[in-house]
């Protein structure tokens, strides 16, 4: 390791800050929708694996501050995305019902939205719609997130973004509600048998 010198040092004194990111950019509607977009092609995803207990993905949560999960397999290939609202809503106490389950045994993959039931939005889409327009797509879904992609060199989709409505509703400075929209046949089925 001759080849690497040691670096110059300075001793810390007075009143030193950590460094703070700036608060979330206030957006409009009309603001451009790229602008609520966070962009994962500079921010590290945060993902766990299916084979995770729910209580260890919402502690992850917790610890990252963030409110969803990207569920990757060994080969970090998509299998689903798993939410706040999926670890502490009824989701939890309807697997347990069904398969009788404790509720400390239930792993992401039990309750995760998989990869079959997730949509995503073109890239090219968001360079040209607004912040209403991503907010309308989130309110017809019935979801807290959408996902963008875009296409490698080979065609292949990857996701290069994401669609937060908690972070959307922190940069517009005010609540935006949605209701969960079933979707299929068996989503329609449960929320009947759960009312």
């Amino acid at each position: 390791m001759t080849e690497y010198h040691v670096l110059t040092t300075q001793r810390l004194t007075g009143a030193v800050r950590i460094f703070q990111q700036d608060p979330p950019k206030s957006v409009a509607f009309d603001s451009p929708a790229i602008d609520i977009m966070t962009d994962l092609r500079v921010i590290h995803v945060a993902s766990i694996e299916p084979q995770a207990t729910i209580d260890s993905a919402n502690l992850y949560m917790k610890q990252r501050g963030v409110r969803s999960l990207f569920v990757l397999n060994e080969d970090h290939v998509l299998q689903g995305i798993i939410t706040a609202t999926d670890i502490l809503g009824e989701k939890p106490l309807r697997f347990n019902q069904e398969r009788h389950v404790k509720h400390h045994e239930i792993l992401v993959s039990d309750i995760m939205t998989s990869l079959s039931k997730l949509e995503a939005i073109s890239i090219d889409e968001v360079r040209r719609a607004k912040v209403g327009h991503i907010v309308a797509s989130l309110r017809d879904a019935g979801r807290q997130h959408t996902l963008v992609i875009e296409r490698n060199d080979q065609g292949d989709p990857l996701i290069c973004g994401i669609f937060s409505l908690t972070q959307i509703e922190k940069q517009l400075g005010k609540n935006i509600p949605i209701t969960e929209v079933a979707k299929t046949f068996a989503e329609i089925e449960a929320t009947l048998i759960s009312n």
